[in-house]
């Protein structure tokens, strides 16, 4: 792993074919994609960077380590936003605070726009991404897609974050004790009123699939959320119980 630089890293919107092209070898190669279909067209980042949309980086000294970008998006009840479509981090360079770095950029380029949410997807068993999203960009979980890619197993949580938000709505509801759990929770869940607020928890394994059957977990996290989204909550916290186990807290809007 490359020592840590000593020169602080910053988010930077990516211009020319050059950097484009590197942010779609870094965006093939951190995803392990090998069907073609999957890759990145450099002539979209191009395209998308020009019309609304967003390409930003992290170098190090030179290097790319960090690649998000995303698009002008408009949602059925006629909601505009900036779309994150994805966001990559070299191996090398994870857990240093680039996936901050390359979200705070999106968020500045989005502005810009005159887009004043974001709102991206991710997979509900990554507690990890989870986290990140809720505890440390202060956004919320505001619904289940079931299949969002048109395929078998590509169910995902809908990220929203207020892009222009001064003060957090779910501040107190985010410190709420955490109360304990473990694997024979999985994929339940467990409500509550705290404070005065409705609650609700769904544990699940930290290392998503790997510690149960993917299909039995899948399905449980399915019929939880969009029992918790059915009743108007929304997900603000996803913390870390031990080597094992995390937990989504669900809490009514504010």
């Amino acid at each position: 792993m490359p020592e840590p630089t000593t020169i602080p890293l910053r988010g930077e919107t990516l211009v020319g074919d050059a950097a484009f092209r590197e942010a779609a070898e870094l965006y093939t190669r951190v995803f392990q994609y090998e069907e073609p279909e999957f890759s990145l067209n450099p002539n979209l980042l191009s395209a998308l960077a020009k019309n609304g949309g967003s390409a930003v980086g992290v170098h190090d000294e030179g290097r790319l380590v960090g690649f998000a970008y995303g698009f002008a998006g408009r949602d059925r009840s006629g909601a505009e936003y900036h779309y994150s479509q994805a966001a990559v981090v070299d191996p090398d360079y994870q857990g240093r605070g680039i996936g901050r770095l390359l979200k705070a950029c999106q968020r500045e380029v989005a502005l810009g726009w005159g887009q004043r949410r974001m709102r991206w997807t991710f997979d509900p068993l990554l507690s990890r991404n989870a986290h990140f999203n809720f505890a440390a960009l202060q956004a919320e979980g505001t619904g289940y897609a079931v299949d969002y890619y048109d395929r078998p197993r590509t169910d995902r949580i809908i990220v929203d974050w207020a892009l222009d938000r001064t003060a957090d709505p779910f501040e107190g509801v985010r410190t709420l004790p955490t109360p304990s759990f473990s694997s024979a929770d999985w994929g339940r869940v467990f409500r509550a009123t705290e404070n005065g607020i409705r609650t609700a928890r769904l544990p699940l394994p930290v290392a998503g699939a790997s510690a149960f059957r993917v299909g039995d977990l899948q399905a449980s996290i399915r019929d939880g959320m969009q029992a918790i989204f059915s009743t108007g909550l929304v997900l603000v916290d996803c913390t870390r119980l031990d080597d094992e186990t995390a937990v989504y807290l669900a809490a009514e809007g504010q």
